[in-house]
C-alpha cells in the first residue's frame, strides 16, 4: 500500500502532467491568431489571470516560503513561461489601444509580484508566516484565475455560441481542478484545496455550455460562411455587369 507521501507526490505529478496540457491547450486559438494576425474577440483576461496565478504559485512553493512544494514550482515555472509566450502574442496582434491596457496590466502584475516577495522575504521570519501570507493571495488568485472565462461563459449565453471559448482550455481547466483538488485532500492543504475545488464546479459549467451551445455555434458557422459566399457572389457579378456595360 502506498504511504501518504508517496501518493501524494504521485497525484502531484499527475497534475503537473495535467497543468501542462492545460497551458498548452489554448495552442489552436494562438495559431488562429497568428493565421489571421488579429484576436478577434478572443479575451486575454484568462491568460493574464494565469500569469499572475502561476508567479504567485512559484513564490509560494519556494523552499524558504512553504517546504517540500517542488511540484509546485515546477509545473506553475513553466506556466508562467508558456503564458509570457501567450501574452506576447496579444500584444503582437491586438490594436494600439487594447495593446497599451494588456501592458499597463501586466506591469502591474509583475510590480505586484515582485513586492511581494521582497516585502515576504524579509519581513516574515519564518516560513510558516510566509507560507500563510503568500499562500492566502495565491488562493485568492487561483479564484481569480478559474473566474477569469466567465466574461466568456457570458458571451457564449448571449451569443448561443461558443466560438470563442476554448474547448480544450475548459476540458483541462477541469481536469487540473480535479487533479490538484486529489492533491490536496491528501495532506490537507487549505490553500490549494479551497480554490481548485471551485475551480472543478467552475469547468464543470464551462463543460456544460459547451455541450448546449455546440450544434448552435455549428448552425451560425455554416450560416454565416454562406452568406459570404453569397456576398462574394454578389460581387462577383456586379463586376462582370459592369465590364458589360464599358463600349
Amino acid at each position: 500500500m502506498l504511504s501518504r507521501d508517496t501518493s501524494r507526490t504521485v497525484v502531484g505529478i499527475i497534475g503537473n502532467v495535467i497543468a501542462i496540457i492545460l497551458f498548452l491547450s489554448p495552442m489552436p486559438t494562438f495559431v488562429t491568431i497568428w493565421k489571421k494576425k488579429s484576436v478577434e474577440q478572443f479575451s486575454a483576461v484568462p491568460y493574464l489571470a494565469t500569469f499572475v496565478n502561476c508567479a504567485l504559485w512559484v513564490l509560494y512553493g519556494l523552499p524558504m516560503v512553504h517546504p517540500h512544494s517542488q511540484l509546485v514550482v515546477t509545473t506553475n515555472g513553466v506556466g508562467l513561461a508558456i503564458e509570457t509566450v501567450y501574452l506576447l502574442l496579444f500584444l503582437a496582434f491586438s490594436d494600439s489601444k487594447k495593446r497599451l491596457r494588456l501592458l499597463l496590466i501586466i506591469a502591474a502584475e509583475v510590480v505586484f509580484v515582485a513586492a511581494l516577495s521582497a516585502l515576504v522575504l524579509t519581513l516574515a521570519h519564518n516560513w510558516k508566516l510566509r507560507s500563510a501570507i503568500v499562500g492566502s493571495i495565491c488562493m485568492a488568485g487561483n479564484i481569480m484565475m478559474y473566474a477569469s472565462p466567465l466574461a466568456v461563459m457570458k458571451l457564449v449565453i448571449t451569443t448561443k455560441s461558443v466560438e470563442y471559448m476554448p474547448f480544450f482550455l475548459s476540458l483541462f481547466s477541469f481536469l487540473n481542478a480535479i487533479s490538484w483538488t486529489s492533491y490536496a485532500f491528501i495532506r490537507i492543504d487549505p490553500y490549494i484545496l479551497a480554490p481548485n475545488g471551485m475551480g472543478a464546479v467552475l469547468g464543470l459549467a464551462q463543460l456544460i455550455l459547451y455541450a448546449m451551445f455546440y450544434k448552435s455555434t455549428k448552425r451560425i458557422i455554416a450560416a454565416r460562411e454562406a452568406a459570404k459566399g453569397e456576398v462574394g457572389l454578389t460581387q462577383k457579378g456586379a463586376s462582370a455587369d459592369t465590364t458589360k456595360a464599358i463600349p
